[in-house]
């Protein structure tokens, strides 16, 4: 799609461009293209001024950089350092949060020590993420981070660190970023908009909890395929078709919201076909392969999950329990019986727009939806999570940032139409006239397509279509890092684009570029030391998001673990006081004066616990194991006479078994039955 140059949409070709830039200095402003790594050096010093290593290191990085265009290997070092530099936890890190249901309770993966394995590899495709079998999965299938983790823990990685875990998403970061940048050279043809946007990428401090976090590598994987299935769009239209397929197949077996690829890997296509192939372009045609390819993929993906992983659907997505409703309603509900997606937990602490109508659940999600957006260009706050309160229900629909985020979700598509039709319109008046050298490149489509692809791809995560197990979550955004990427980098290129090098208005330019990243370094590191360790990641994660019940309560097991149990107390009561029907929050705050000698005063906050839980094994034995420890069942003790009516309310309820078992039989156990006590901090599963 040749144009004219514009200041505002278009970016230096290579070095060449400008090799004589230094010697026309301008004093006004002019769409005179060129970044600083591009061509002259913009200061007025000869270079004999300057010392030689400054000359020496400047001209090799403008033959890195500048000199050839950006291949994969190329790019790959350089992003590789800078994820690891950003990213890297300390080689000391322990299990933290996700992490330990994930690696150290993972049966598929842990069986790879055992001397004779209970799962073959081929079974990661019959469990879900956490190694369960469907009857008992959460929702999450993603066969490909547990082959990889399996792999890792038969090579050593085991429970004493999960670093190596950890190290894999780093370099599987910095890869990406090559690929980013890849994709964006071959969507502008301008080598320093190609590693922009890879920095951007790269170092985005949103991307941290993804990154650092041992269990974001499912949408650090998924976006490996999403990405190259953007890459394959540059082949001839049979090897493209293929590289489609595979790369979307293998971005669905990592991560679920991979599946934005059947929309916007073919948007892609037709913007770019005039990009990618200028003389052939055949934009509706290598779209519509495009799209044939993805959803081919996407169709395979689900047919085989669904015979291979046959978990229970939700109920209300049932027939039944949509038959009276309106055509729109049934035909989506039938498309998810269809998709076959196990059923996700649905907890308010973890998600508190479950509780919500479904227009204050939108409002909710457009709120988290526009913080999110300003997180991608000012990362502070970061955190690892941000459970109830902390975002809660809205009390009413319109606000500033529902709107905004109304407006953020709405208007990338028609804008994106206009870009391209605007930019396709003047390509075909330009070659009418032949007044655009062919290797111009329009970047307003790279711009409306990145746009798109940041609202499409946050879509599926939003709980706007479907309630998710979650309310907000930083590693949600690493798909739509990909579009912001380009974006900002088509806009910092422009901006330098329209000063003169060696101008005021060239260096102030490139001092607010530089600040930006220094930002996104910055947050992105300071995030990272998060993962020191549990007890450092939940006191920040409580410091970043005060309101959050979960980051208190945690934090208050971190510091009990440690045997600071008046922390533990305080950090208990913050929890309860932010979310008093919490089950957990009852029973933690009874168990810690329990364990504090203060069974008296705990015995109230477990009936509490009781009576809002019944049913959780684990928070009843916990209970009931301290209680017994404390001799507060003893023959004659009021506590024990009290349990006694309490299991009796509470009729087929683990309240009710659990409290018989252990006054007949608490002596033979010493106390709870072993089997049905909760597994330690830190422990892989019980045998």
């Amino acid at each position: 799609m040749g144009s004219e140059e514009s200041a505002d949409a278009n970016v230096s070709a290579d070095a060449n461009d400008e090799a004589d830039a230094s010697e026309k200095p301008e004093a006004s402003p002019a769409p005179a293209p060129a970044l600083a790594l591009e061509g002259s050096p913009p200061e007025a010093s000869p270079p004999e001024a300057r010392p030689r290593y400054i000359v020496t290191v400047r001209q090799w990085l403008d033959d890195y950089f500048l000199g050839d265009d950006p291949g994969f290997g190329l790019a790959l070092v350089p992003f590789c350092f800078l994820s690891m530099l950003l990213f890297t936890r300390h080689p000391s890190t322990n299990f933290i949060f996700d992490e330990q249901e994930a690696l150290l309770a993972n049966p598929y993966v842990r069986s790879i020590a055992e001397a004779q394995p209970k799962f073959r590899w081929i079974d990661a495709f019959y469990r879900d993420f956490w190694g369960l079998g469907p009857e008992r999965s959460i929702g999450s299938y993603r066969p490909i981070p547990d082959l990889v983790w399996r792999a890792l823990w038969g090579l050593g990685a085991r429970e004493q660190t999960p670093f190596l875990h950890h190290w894999v998403n780093v370099l599987l970061h910095g890869m990406n970023g090559a690929l980013v940048c890849v994709v964006a050279f071959q969507l502008t043809k301008r080598r320093s908009t190609a590693w922009l946007a890879g920095a951007c990428f790269t170092a985005s401090g949103v991307l941290t909890e993804a990154v650092s976090g041992v269990v974001g590598i499912s949408d650090v994987l998924g976006a490996t395929g999403v990405l190259l299935a953007l890459a394959a769009l540059s082949l001839r239209l049979p090897w493209m078709a293929l590289g489609v397929f595979f790369a979307s197949l293998f971005g669905l077996y990592s991560k679920e919201s991979a599946l934005c690829v059947v929309p916007l890997v073919p948007f892609a296509a037709l913007l770019a076909a005039q990009i990618h192939h200028p003389e052939k372009p055949r934009r509706w045609l290598r779209a519509a392969v495009a799209f044939v390819a993805a959803a081919g993929a996407f169709v395979l993906y689900v047919e085989a999950r669904r015979r291979m992983f046959p978990a229970p659907l939700p109920a209300e997505v049932s027939v039944d329990a949509n038959a009276e409703k309106p055509f729109a309603a049934r035909t989506f509900a039938a498309i998810l019986r269809w998709y076959a997606q196990p059923t996700l937990p649905r907890d308010p602490l973890n998600n508190p727009l479950v509780n919500a109508a479904g227009p204050e659940r939108i409002a909710g999600a457009l709120r988290v939806y526009f913080r999110g957006l300003e997180q991608i260009v000012f990362p502070h706050p970061l955190s690892g999570d941000y459970s109830a309160p902390q975002e809660p229900v809205p009390p009413r629909l319109v606000f500033p940032e529902s709107v905004l985020g109304a407006l953020a979700m709405l208007l990338p598509l028609p804008g994106a139409a206009w870009l391209g039709i605007s930019a396709w319109r003047r390509a075909k008046r330009a070659k009418a006239e032949s007044e655009t050298p062919k290797s111009e490149i329009d970047a307003r489509p790279i711009v409306g397509l990145g746009l798109v692809w940041i609202m499409v791809s946050y879509f599926p995560v939003s709980n706007i279509p479907v309630l998710l197990p979650t309310v907000r979550a930083e590693r949600f955004w690493y798909f739509p890092v990909i579009g912001s990427s380009l974006v900002l980098a088509i806009a910092f290129a422009a901006a330098l684009a329209r000063w003169p090098a060696g101008t005021r208005g060239r260096k102030i330019t490139t001092a607010g570029i530089l600040v930006f990243f220094g930002v996104q370094a910055i947050c992105a590191r300071l995030h990272a030391n998060d993962y020191t360790d549990d007890l450092v990641f939940w006191n920040a994660t409580r410091k970043a998001v005060p309101r959050s019940a979960k980051a208190h309560l945690n934090y208050s097991v971190m510091k009990g673990a440690r045997g600071d149990l008046e922390a533990r107390l305080a950090a208990n009561r913050t929890a309860l006081e932010l979310a008093p029907q919490w089950p957990m929050a009852s029973i933690y705050l009874g168990d810690t004066l329990c364990r504090l000698h203060r069974a008296p005063e705990a015995w109230p906050h477990y009936v509490r616990g009781f009576q809002l839980a019944p049913n959780d094994v684990n928070l009843v034995a916990l209970a009931l194991q301290c209680l017994w420890d404390e001799k507060m069942l003893a023959e004659g003790s009021n506590v024990r006479s009290e349990l006694d009516v309490l299991k009796d309310k509470h009729p087929g309820t683990w309240v009710e078994y659990l409290g018989k078992d252990i006054l007949e039989k608490g002596e033979e156990h010493k106390g709870v039955d072993p089997k049905y006590r909760p597994r330690g901090y830190n422990e892989g599963p019980k045998d």
